[in-house]
């Protein structure tokens, strides 16, 4: 009988750092360190990718480096290993964010395989949706996988309050554009003018489809705002929440929110992020009290699949992980 080699502690250490670099970050940023100490992987965080402007408090930072630790965790499991987190391991390094260690034998089940392929294949949308809605039953799926992280998904079923968060997103869009240090910022990440790979930079049918304000850094502007006449392309819209706001609560978001995103990936369904009002902290205050029930707001996102004229190349060719 054929016997299964056992791999060894730097192939295991590679293995979970190679799945989570295809982590998704805040505007591509993935501020993120990884080091290996053995077949244990620490998570840092980078604070030459922090973004002093559109993150001051670091709390985009924390989700992404959280994305990035539950890729870690997964390619893990894909080992058929149970990881072993420490989170937030020594107070006195506030920049090592995880440790994640090798635990006791346990096959992978497969939702978990089928997940982990999806790591290198899913893909940040940035225009309109097809019209209908999503797959039956994934809605509850991913309310469950986000639950499993201690995180809730809040579906956003009424049209008023989708309408008032397309409107704030679009004005705090606004807003950050007339902040000098902000389209600094923005422009230091944008691409070269004709180099913009088509994950930040979607088509001219997009920029008319979607009710929300988002980021378009190869143009430089916003697109397909509040008076977007086609709604049925907005998709559905949710909030990412949790009860508190600390760095373990905003780590568990990432968490969350990476796995939803891998969940929804296995239906080809995409999601496009709108983060521009909780970046501003007296509208993330007004979102939190008025749609949230005082929760933490973490991310607002739509979830739709894709037009085909907008599909985005294979990840491979792009650069990694984007939100």
């Amino acid at each position: 009988m054929d016997t299964v080699e056992t791999p060894r502690a730097d192939e295991i250490a590679h293995h979970l750092v190679d799945a989570a670099v295809w982590a998704p970050s805040v505007y591509d940023t993935r501020p993120w360190r990884f080091g290996t100490r053995g077949s244990t992987v620490t998570v840092h965080t980078d604070p030459e990718r922090r973004l002093e402007v559109a993150d001051p408090d670091g709390r985009e930072t924390m989700i992404s480096c959280g994305a990035a630790l539950y890729t870690l965790r997964l390619a893990m499991r894909d080992l058929g290993r149970i990881p072993q987190v420490r989170i937030l391991p020594d107070p006195d390094r506030p920049d090592l964010i995880a440790e994640v260690g090798v635990g006791g034998e346990r096959p992978a089940t497969a939702e978990e395989r089928q997940m982990y392929a999806q790591i290198r294949h899913r893909h940040t949308h940035t225009g309109g949706f097809r019209p209908g809605g999503l797959p039956i039953g994934l809605l509850q799926a991913l309310r469950t996988h986000a639950y499993c992280e201690q995180v809730s998904l809040r579906i956003v079923a009424d049209p008023r309050a989708r309408i008032a968060l397309a409107a704030l997103t679009e004005a705090a869009e606004q807003v950050q554009r007339q902040n000098p240090a902000y389209a600094a910022e923005v422009a230091r990440l944008a691409p070269p003018p004709g180099g913009a790979p088509e994950e930040t930079c979607p088509s001219e049918s997009a920029h008319l489809e979607a009710d929300f304000a988002g980021r378009d850094f190869a143009r430089g502007q916003g697109w397909g705002g509040a008076g977007s006449e086609n709604r049925d392309a907005t998709g559905v819209v949710a909030v990412l929440l949790t009860d508190g706001d600390t760095r373990v609560d905003r780590l568990r978001a990432g968490q969350a929110l990476q796995r939803i995103l891998l969940c929804a990936a296995e239906y080809e369904v995409s999601a496009a992020f709108h983060g521009q009002a909780l970046e501003l902290p007296e509208l993330r205050e007004f979102i939190r009290t008025r749609f949230c029930d005082r929760a933490y707001p973490q991310m607002i996102l739509r979830l739709g699949i894709a037009h085909a004229n907008v599909v985005r190349r294979s990840v491979t060719e792009l650069t990694r992980g984007e939100l």
